[in-house]
């Protein structure tokens, strides 16, 4: 009897299974049919594709930025650029820069070379406003 009753088990859980089994057969023919893998795997190459196309335009255009602000041309010009511009309006930063005093200042020469500076700027400003 127990052995009947054993195999009536198994024979129940192989039908339970077979049942489970044809209800995923179905959901998956269900999704090939909407997905369709032939179309899918176009996508997917057309993806890649694209993909590669971005990629070849970014560092195109990245080495061009690189070329365009790396070019030692375009700063040596700004560079004489500026330098005209300055020498037109009387700037000479050299010449300047070789007077400006060197080391600290100690507290009673600061407030001297402060005031002297305050007032040599004020100078060199109105000559600039009355050439």
């Amino acid at each position: 009897m127990r052995g009947i009753a054993t195999h009536t088990q198994a024979m129940h859980a192989q039908s339970s299974v077979a049942v489970g089994l044809k209800g995923a057969s179905k959901a998956m023919e269900a999704m090939n049919k909407q997905m369709a893998p032939a179309k899918q795997m176009m996508v997917i190459r057309e993806f890649q594709k694209q993909s590669a196309q971005m990629d070849m335009t970014t560092e195109m255009m990245s080495e061009a930025i690189d070329d365009a602000l790396d070019n030692d041309e375009a700063e040596e010009e700004t560079e004489e650029l500026t330098n005209q511009v300055l020498d037109e309006i009387g700037v000479d930063f050299a010449s300047q820069m070789s007077s400006a005093p060197k080391g600290k200042i100690t507290g009673k020469n600061r407030e001297d070379a402060s005031s002297s500076g305050i007032d040599e700027l004020e100078k060199r400003l109105a000559a600039m406003r009355n050439p």
